[in-house]
């Protein structure tokens, strides 16, 4: 796949959400459904990869990236990435102001719940995917009770599956 596509489909991706993961639903969309330049898998994979480096939650799109086109993806998706975050910096100053109003703070709502249910809805097809065995769904359902009753790192729950997961298959 070209670099400069891979760019634009992931900034469309990207600036259309601003958050991390709620990407997610068009990125799989578009390069898992439509375009089939990625595997569900590979999807996994790139978020595995983001989610275990420092940096955005979003910094899956350079993995991604790199997985479809090699290094110029890699530099496509992190361009894409970058290029929301830039374009914040330019809505802030105009939004900031006005951030009280009521109608503004509506739409900023709305922009956060309509991500947030994006984010929801492309966890299903991940989950059908990646919960294949009793250990798979146990981790998962416990690892979703913990982030709701408790606030813990991501990377604690990361690291503490993938102990689990050893562990059990060393046995």
């Amino acid at each position: 796949m070209n670099a400069f596509l891979l760019y634009f489909l992931l900034l469309k991706a990207t600036i259309t959400t601003f958050s991390g993961l709620a990407s997610l639903p068009q990125v799989r969309d578009e390069l898992v459904l439509h375009r089939h330049v990625l595997t569900d898998e590979q999807l996994n994979t790139a978020i595995v990869v983001g989610r275990t480096t420092p940096g955005p939650v979003g910094l899956y799109v350079v993995s991604v990236g790199y997985m479809v086109a090699g290094i110029p993806g890699a530099a496509a998706g992190w361009l894409a990435m970058a290029t929301p975050a830039l374009t914040m910096i330019l809505l802030l100053r105009f939004i900031g102001p006005r951030r009280e109003r009521p109608r503004v703070k509506q739409i900023l709502e709305s922009v956060v719940a309509a991500s947030a249910a994006m984010l929801f809805a492309s966890a299903i097809p991940m989950a059908r995917d990646s919960l294949t065995d009793p250990l798979t769904i146990g981790l998962c359902a416990v690892t979703t009770v913990v982030m709701i009753v408790r606030k813990v790192d991501p990377l604690i729950l990361l690291a503490g599956s993938a102990a689990v997961t050893l562990v059990a298959g060393l046995r």
